[in-house]
């Protein structure tokens, strides 16, 4: 099976925002973004369907999202999958911020990035909030592992 979980492309968390922000940018309209982050969630690894279930549902999202993290060597990398492509593609732009970070980096880089960038106000306000509750459940469970020692 291939390894489920996101391995980082940036260095640093901050790295990743201000690099999708410039990918973003090359685009003109919300359309050509939209396309853009739906092909991101194309390339998301594949997340085991055993996961698939209500342990793993991410809750506060229109549509089913799971969200599966594991710390490796002082790190928390973490899979994630959606029923609806363009919230695939979200998952995949938030798993390029967060997967592969200490707790630390993860709860230091607050995800107004997301306002930042006109992601949520683009999306509808159920998709919004749903963007907003994968943020909140990477966060929580950075603070899960930072509160543990781990």
């Amino acid at each position: 099976m291939t390894e489920p979980f996101v391995r980082p492309e940036d260095d640093t968390a901050a790295e990743a925002v201000a690099v999708i922000g410039e990918e973003l940018d090359l685009f003109d309209d919300w359309m050509q973004r939209y396309q853009y982050i739906i092909e991101l969630g194309r390339k998301l690894p594949p997340f085991p369907p055993e996961w698939m279930d209500d342990a793993h549902r991410v809750p506060g999202c229109q549509s089913q999202v799971w969200l599966e993290a594991s710390s490796r060597d002082g790190k928390l990398f973490f899979a994630g999958a959606s029923d609806a492509a363009i919230v695939s593609g979200l998952v995949a732009l938030l798993l390029r911020v967060y997967s592969g970070r200490s707790a630390e980096e993860i709860l230091s880089t607050e995800p107004g990035f997301l306002r930042d960038l006109g992601l949520v106000q683009a999306l509808s306000t159920n998709r919004g909030n749903g963007v907003e509750a994968m943020a909140r459940a990477i966060r929580h469970a950075a603070s899960q592992i930072s509160g543990s020692g781990a």
